[in-house]
C-alpha cells in the first residue's frame, strides 16, 4: 500500500484507465485516461452527466470489466486479481427471498468457506450494531426498503473487504428514507473503517456522503474537477445540510463543472 499527499495510505488507485468498445461503426471510446486515487478510510464520491459512462467505470473499478488500457489496482494488486478485497452495494439490495436476515448477511461467508459458527457470530455482530437485532429470523419481503440496504450493506462489511462501491445504492428509495439511509450507511462505513466509492447522479448525496467529489466529462469521461469537502464528516446530517451555506456552495461548484447534455 502506497502514500499519497500528506502522508495518507493509498488503498485503491486508477493509472491511466481508457475504455474502448467495438461498435457497428467503429470503436466507441467510453473513458479516456481516467486517474484518481481513494485513500484509506475516505469516501470518494463520484458524478458525471447522464450517459458519461459512470457505469463503464464502475465496472473495471469492481474489475468486472477490463480497461482497454491503464490499471486499477487495490492494496497494490490489480484489481481483478484482488479477490475479496471489493465488495458490492447495488442499486438492488439483491437480498435471496427465501433467506431470513441472518442467512442473508452471512452469504459471502458461506461463500468463502468460513465456519457456521464464525460466520454467525460476525454477522450477529453487525445486526445488533447497526439496528436489526430482533429481525434475524426476519424474511427480506417483511422488511422496509430502508431496512433491507441495512442488511445489504451488512452482508457487504461482513467478509470485510477493503474498499466498498457504492453503485447508486439508494436510487430505489422514496426521498426520505433516500435521506435517512445516506446518513446511516455514511455512519457505518466511518464506523467500519473502511474505505468507499459512490457513483451517483445525486450531487447532494454525494457531497452529504464523501470527503471528495469526482466529475466526469461527457463521454468519453475524463476527470473534469476534484472537489474537497469541507464539510465536517461527523456532523452531516442530510435534512440540516440543505441549509448550510457550505453545502450550497459545493452544489453550485459542482454544478458548474457537469456538462448536461442539451435536449435536442
Amino acid at each position: 500500500m502506497s502514500e499519497g499527499s500528506g502522508g495518507r495510505r493509498i488503498v485503491l488507485r486508477a493509472d491511466d484507465v481508457s475504455v474502448v468498445f467495438p461498435g457497428t461503426n467503429g470503436p466507441v471510446e467510453a473513458i479516456r485516461k481516467v486517474d484518481f486515487e481513494l485513500y484509506e478510510g475516505e469516501t470518494l464520491a463520484i458524478v458525471g452527466p447522464s450517459g458519461c459512462g459512470k457505469s463503464t467505470l464502475f465496472n473495471a473499478i469492481s474489475g468486472l470489466l477490463k480497461p482497454t488500457r491503464g490499471l486499477i489496482e487495490v492494496d497494490g494488486v490489480r484489481v481483478d486479481d484482488a479477490t475479496g478485497h471489493v465488495g458490492y452495494m447495488l442499486q438492488k439490495d439483491l437480498l435471496l427471498p427465501w433467506r431470513s436476515v441472518m442467512d442473508n448477511v452471512v452469504l459471502g461467508l458461506e461463500v468463502r468457506g468460513t465456519p457456521k459458527a464464525e460466520a454467525r457470530a460476525v454477522a450477529q455482530k453487525l445486526i445488533t450494531a447497526y439496528g436489526l437485532a430482533g429481525f434475524e429470523k426476519a424474511k427480506p419481503a417483511t422488511l422496509s426498503g430502508g431496512m433491507r440496504q441495512r442488511v445489504a450493506i451488512m452482508r457487504t462489511l461482513a467478509f470485510d473487504p477493503t474498499v466498498i462501491l457504492l453503485d447508486e445504492p439508494f436510487s430505489a428509495l422514496d426521498f426520505q428514507t433516500r435521506l435517512l439511509l445516506q446518513a446511516d450507511v455514511a455512519r457505518i462505513i466511518a464506523e467500519q473503517g473502511k474505505s468507499a466509492i459512490l457513483v451517483t447522479h445525486d450531487i447532494g448525496e454525494a457531497i452529504a456522503m464523501a470527503d471528495r467529489v469526482l466529475v466526469l466529462s461527457l463521454r468519453p469521461a475524463t476527470v473534469k474537477a476534484l472537489h474537497e469537502i469541507r464539510l465536517p464528516k461527523g456532523e452531516r446530517d442530510p435534512v440540516a445540510l440543505r441549509a448550510d451555506p457550505v453545502f450550497n456552495a459545493h452544489f453550485s461548484e459542482i454544478w458548474a463543472d457537469l456538462e448536461i447534455p442539451k435536449a435536442a
